[in-house]
């Protein structure tokens, strides 16, 4: 039971780290300090996690991957719209 609330913080604050870069980029929409290779692998990551979660119904996996997951997309496609306005190299 340990183990479980163990999961449940680790979700909780690893999601909650990733929030404030979240919201910096989706409001500024400023990315060029973000690599377009490591959001692309970040966001893979995140899908196989989150199919991962699910296969062994694990709420605290699927939770914190989805909530990750949304995020990370608005930001690999804001980059992604940025370097095909020419914004970005």
């Amino acid at each position: 039971m340990l183990y479980k609330y163990i999961g449940i913080i680790a979700a909780l604050l690893t999601t909650a780290s990733f929030l404030p870069q979240a919201y910096k980029t989706i409001k500024t929409k400023d990315t060029k300090g973000i690599s377009l290779i490591m959001y692309i692998l970040f966001t893979m990551g995140l899908l196989l996690w989150l199919i991962y979660g699910i296969h062994i119904k694990d709420m605290a996996i699927i939770l914190a991957n989805a909530i990750t997951l949304i995020f990370a997309s608005v930001i690999l496609s804001f980059k992604i719209i940025n370097i095909r306005k020419g914004k970005e190299k």
